[in-house]
């Protein structure tokens, strides 16, 4: 892999430079470990080519000095420069780039971990990702999602179910031939978890009765109530937002640090605006364009939704009037206003933020209100801010004196459920809806009372 004539001006300076790291230190520390990685390169190899067998040395040699994990995290910077010279056209191609291809990996880390293992050309070929559906089974599940997906169901979640139960099966082919409940026992027994055991339970139902259609004599599995108790006692509970926490949230959203992109703490801000006051997924959000809000009517479109669905929100004074300010602001950024432009753009290739981007940077604006702890995977959540929509709303009719359940069914339409029962996971018990309610009912009460009594002096 040598060299091309066009590598003069493809140099670990200019690559940092495009970076435009905020951090003068940072600057420094990715140019000592690129050009250290240039200066191993020009010693280990006589025509200064990058291959694969001298990405391996120096991954070797690497690995004598560092711990494992800065090893990693530097092979990945490497593995992006040398992207960064391939498009450039000061290399032919890059020898990480060419692995993870091969072996069908979408990320640095476990090519690092094979190369570095005593016997790599093993471990990469255990990197390999498996046929889909080529197990003793996989036939049978295969022609099934097809057939489901021809009659008009997405049906991404039970394919994935029987990915994972075949995937255990190529693994088991001694298991050939066995009934499905003896199929489903040994491979919930791989792992302890009430989760793992509610997967395979739902995968295991799912493979009988696709089974049972072709041949009746085959058990269906029946429901096991138990099993779903107890996974959904792990289940994280949602974290109810109260208003005050909003505030604070919408505050550092607004106060984002971002000197390389000045309108991405209003897009943050408009961000969670939505998803509190409109109750929209994060997915919705970052797939909404300019054109699917309607100034005039007050009302945003979410097209194409969970469910299938499409639906039209009317929007809180509020929230139309922060949509406007966050429209002027991204005018004056030079954001396209074409109505099929993404509403939440970026200065960036593609120009739309993307769900896990998204999420990543609103998962920053809650550790910064101070919501959410150091790095991990506890407290509150993105979504839980449709939660706190839910509990808002249902609160907001208690204090008007409306029954909550004969709403049920506009809440539902405007989350965007196909039914009621999709509806009810988002109805949490808080505090406040406790004191509306014993409020409530001690005014009946007290009506009640007072009937019986004059009805008894009578």
């Amino acid at each position: 892999m040598k060299t091309t004539s066009m590598s003069k001006g493809a140099t670990p300076e200019n690559y940092v430079r495009e970076l435009r790291l905020r951090s003068p230190v940072s600057s420094q520390v990715y140019l000592s470990i690129l050009k250290g990685f240039q200066r191993f390169v020009a010693e280990q190899a006589e025509d200064k080519s990058v291959s694969q067998t001298t990405i391996r040395q120096w991954l070797k040699d690497r690995a004598l000095a560092w711990p494992f994990h800065i090893v990693t995290d530097r092979a990945r910077l490497v593995d992006r420069f040398l992207d960064w010279r391939v498009s450039n056209r000061a290399l032919a191609n890059n020898p990480f780039a060419d692995l993870r291809a091969e072996y069908g990996q979408r990320t640095t880390t476990p090519v690092v971990r094979a190369l570095l293992n005593p016997n790599p050309e093993a471990a990469l070929q255990a990197l390999r990702p498996l046929p889909r559906f080529g197990s003793f089974l996989g036939p049978v599940m295969c022609d099934h999602v097809d057939l489901m997906h021809a009659m008009g169901y997405r049906y991404n979640t039970q394919a994935e179910r029987l990915l994972r139960l075949d995937r255990f099966l190529q693994g088991r082919p001694d298991l050939s031939g066995h009934p499905p409940t003896e199929l489903i026992r040994e491979w919930t027994n791989t792992r302890s978890t009430p989760q793992h055991a509610l997967d395979c339970h739902q995968a295991g139902r799912l493979l009988s009765s696709v089974l049972s259609r072709i041949d009746p004599t085959v058990e269906r599995i029946p429901s096991d109530k138990r099993i779903w108790r107890l996974a959904k006692e792990r289940y994280r509970q949602p974290f109810i937002f109260s208003e005050q926490d909003v505030l604070g949230l919408l505050e550092a959203a607004l106060s984002f640090p971002s000197p390389q992109s000045p309108l991405r703490p209003k897009t943050l801000h408009m961000m969670l605006v939505l998803a509190y006051c409109a109750g929209l997924r994060i997915g919705e959000v970052v797939r909404l364009n300019v054109g699917d809000f309607n100034i005039d009517d007050r009302v945003i479109e979410v097209h194409g939704t969970k469910f299938f669905k499409s639906r039209r929100l009317p929007l809180s004074d509020s929230a139309v009037a922060a949509l406007h300010s966050y429209l002027t602001a991204r005018k004056g950024a030079g954001a396209s206003t074409s109505p099929d432009a993404a509403l939440f753009w970026h200065q960036h290739a593609g120009g739309r933020y993307s769900r896990d981007r998204a999420s990543k940077l609103l998962v920053r604006v809650l550790r910064r209100a101070k919501l959410k702890l150091a790095p991990g995977r506890v407290g509150p959540r993105v979504h839980d801010l449709r939660h706190a929509f839910v509990a808002a709303r249902r609160l907001a009719w208690y204090r008007e004196g409306i029954n909550p359940q004969s709403r049920l069914p506009y809440l539902a339409t405007y989350l965007g459920h196909k039914d009621i029962n999709s509806t009810l996971v988002y109805l949490t018990v808080t505090q406040n809806l406790l004191q509306q309610a014993s409020e409530r009912f001690r005014v009946r009460g007290a009506r009640l009372l007072q009937l019986l009594t004059e009805g008894g002096n009578a």
